[in-house]
């Protein structure tokens, strides 16, 4: 069984930073496309980016030059390192896990394991 679980949310001011990290449970870590969702209240799911098995990464429009996705493999860890924050970045932050061998996805459908997210609030 796979487990995620988020830490590094809160509260910070439009231009601010914060770091997402996922610690991941189990040995296939290095095997699995990993990816950072987010959902805002009355809003669906949104890809927001995701790191390849060789650590290829792929990101949303929105969070292009600002959002920076990593892993160590070593650490079973994925990081969302988030710069200059905006208002509209609000949202509860999800890690996610692809299924074994698979290459980057932005659809919420095709990850298989989910965290149980972490708030991010940005303030004008």
């Amino acid at each position: 069984q796979v487990l995620l679980v988020e830490s590094g949310g809160g509260s910070v001011q439009a231009g601010g930073s914060l770091r997402l990290s996922c610690v991941y449970s189990g040995r296939t870590f290095s095997s699995r496309t990993m990816g950072w969702f987010r959902q805002a209240p009355g809003k669906e799911r949104e890809f927001v980016a995701a790191v390849g098995r060789s650590s290829t990464t792929r990101y949303a429009d929105s969070v292009k030059g600002r959002f920076t996705i990593s892993r160590d493999n070593a650490k079973n860890t994925v990081l969302l390192q988030m710069n200059s924050l905006k208002p509209e970045d609000t949202a509860v932050y999800y890690c996610a896990a692809r299924p074994l061998n698979l290459d980057l996805g932005t659809r919420p459908s095709s990850y298989e394991y989910w965290g149980q997210g972490t708030q991010v609030t940005v303030s004008s």
